[in-house]
């Protein structure tokens, strides 16, 4: 999932892999992460998904790219997250890979659970998992596959 080429912009590398799909990596640093996330966000607006959609991707991916830079690299100033995306008007696919010492997904607490109303933990997964249509964690939780299909909005919008 290397990215190739470089495009000038602070640090950041990446090519695109054709008009809606693009690999880039960036620093461990919160604004790098949502330079990201406004460029997919952006990118699926332009594709035409629902507003749902949107804000589901938009709160995934900012909970996915901060678990990569504060759980994953721990902010380390030499360690870099990779992105890779691919997009279309019926589905987004994004993978974020760190390089941190990876996690076991199934001994993060449930944090739904009574006992774990009041820890700080777990959220984030939480809200990629309900989100997304499917999320897959590999490489010893150091990589995390978000699938995202486009599909009407369920909910009423505002008059």
């Amino acid at each position: 999932m290397g990215a190739a080429g470089s495009n000038g912009r602070s640090g950041r590398s990446g090519k695109d892999a054709g008009p809606n799909s693009f690999n880039v990596t960036i620093p461990s640093k919160f604004p790098a992460g949502r330079d990201v996330q406004k460029r997919i966000v952006d990118k699926v607006t332009r594709l035409g998904f629902t507003s749902q959609c949107q804000f589901g991707i938009k709160v995934a991916l900012e909970e996915a790219l901060i678990n990569a830079i504060k759980h994953g690299n721990r902010e380390h100033p030499r360690k870099k997250v990779r992105i890779a995306v691919k997009a279309t008007p019926r589905q987004l696919e994004v993978v974020i890979e760190d390089e941190g010492p990876g996690f076991n997904r199934k001994s993060v607490p449930d944090p739904t659970l009574k006992e774990n109303l009041e820890k700080c933990t777990g959220r984030g997964i939480l809200l990629i998992e309900a989100y997304m249509t499917s999320v897959k964690w590999s490489h010893g939780g150091r990589r995390l596959k978000m699938i995202k299909k486009n599909e009407p909005d369920v909910l009423p919008r505002g008059r």
